[in-house]
């Protein structure tokens, strides 16, 4: 099914134009509504913006303590458990706020502790100042001395909170509400931030304080790394990464290696229909701001991305993979093409350079099936799952990078040129 208004940057701007208009006609507040998940390394870097915010902009903060998310909501939660850890760590620098990887969760009674320090803060307490200082000693193994909510109060605020965030369409914590759109982390205020100064609520204008950090990347001849990239044709995140670390890589001269995996839900992974809107919603504000068209949509699950996959090995002997996954994830994301169809999927092969007719006898073969799953597997191995993710390799000597998601491709910027002599 083509949907195009569903998931485009016009219904963003219907629905914020909508929001606002209602705000203006009961004369409320720019309020913002804050989730936070005390065991979540997330919250705990969203956590430090809050002061910065309230300070910035006038807002009128609501904070709420929401549970974990549920299973079906995160698919391998081990795995993610651990990731998050390492990613904030990674992060926090570049946003000018901190945390520190201990390598292991906290301990559930600290855990319990700090909600219930949290939840008496809810009653009336500076929320926005003690958030961070109770992560910083949650996370650092310290006991705090601030006064706490009973047990059963605790419970009834992170349920309100959890039912709340559910009512408004999310699943995760350290995640921001306002005005009708969800930003998730300290990833997503710099859209936040934009939206509030649009509206004049911004009390000393300037670049955003969360702006995402720049991808540029001035190492040159960087032949020794070799980057390997993980994406999966049915990402609309994979999509809006692919011009960019093509570009990325072109100009580097870092060794691109291609590597893609099967969709999430073609590997047996659950993907809720709140996570499904989310994804295609936040993807056309960050399409927006890498400058990619992006909301003309006709779902390539099943065949569609087979078929494409069925041609991977063919267009890489021809040089031509890199058009190829391009041409396919931009037709199924932006211009509205139904890549499952012969009429489709040869306006792909031909607008990538290739030839159809050629094509025609490597389609629909099975002979990718297991380079594919060798992918998924070494994509495992390195404690990832979801896509696009991505490994940096060499020079020889120096450990592997691997990283996940289109909005770390500065990451990789930063380790391309650390790693590159001059």
């Amino acid at each position: 099914m083509l949907l195009r208004t569903a998931v485009g940057q016009n219904r963003m701007r219907l629905r914020r134009g909508t929001a606002e208009l209602w705000r203006r006609l009961a004369k409320a507040p720019h309020r913002v509504e804050y989730f936070h998940q005390v065991d979540d390394p997330y919250s705990h870097l969203a956590a430090q913006a809050l002061s910065r915010l309230t300070d910035r902009y006038e807002i009128e903060l609501v904070p709420h303590l929401v549970a974990q998310p549920t299973d079906a909501a995160t698919p391998e939660r081990e795995m993610l458990t651990a990731y998050a850890r390492r990613d904030a760590a990674a992060v926090a620098p570049h946003f000018e706020i901190s945390f520190q990887d201990p390598g292991r969760q906290p301990q559930n009674a600290a855990v319990r502790r700090t909600e219930r320090a949290l939840a008496a803060a809810l009653a009336g307490g500076p929320f926005a100042e003690l958030a961070p200082r109770l992560g910083e000693a949650l996370w650092s193994g310290r006991e705090d001395p601030a006064g706490l909510a009973t047990p059963e109060a605790t419970a009834e605020r992170l349920a309100e909170g959890s039912e709340r965030r559910k009512a408004l369409g999310h699943y995760l914590g350290a995640t921001f509400h306002y005005g009708g759109e969800w930003y998730w982390g300290i990833d997503r205020l710099g859209h936040l931030e934009k939206r509030l100064a649009a509206l004049g609520a911004c009390r000393t204008p300037g670049t955003a304080t969360f702006a995402p950090p720049s991808e540029a990347c001035e190492a040159r001849g960087a032949r020794e790394l070799t980057l390997e990239y993980f994406p999966s044709l049915r990402s609309p995140y994979t999509y809006i990464s692919m011009p960019r670390v093509f570009a990325l890589a072109e100009q580097t001269g870092v060794k691109l290696v291609l590597r893609p995996v099967l969709p999430m839900v073609m590997r047996g992974l659950s993907v809720p229909m709140q996570k499904g809107l989310y994804i295609f919603e936040d993807t056309a504000r960050e399409a927006q701001r890498v400058g990619l068209p992006f909301g003309r949509v006709v779902d390539p699950v099943g065949r569609p991305v087979e078929r494409a996959y069925s041609l991977f090995p063919w267009a890489r002997e021809q040089g031509r993979a890199a058009e190829l996954l391009l041409g396919f994830a931009r037709g199924a994301f932006a211009e509205g093409i139904d890549t499952g169809s012969d009429t489709g999927i040869r306006k792909i092969v031909e607008g990538a350079g290739l030839g159809f007719e050629q094509a025609r006898g490597v389609l629909d073969s099975e002979d990718w099936r297991g380079e594919i799953g060798e992918n998924q597997q070494t994509l495992y191995a390195l404690g990832l799952w979801g896509v696009p993710s991505f490994r940096l390799r060499g020079p020889v000597g120096s450990p592997d990078f691997s990283t996940w998601g289109q909005d770390r491709i500065f990451l990789l910027s930063r380790e391309i040129a650390r790693r590159t002599p001059g």
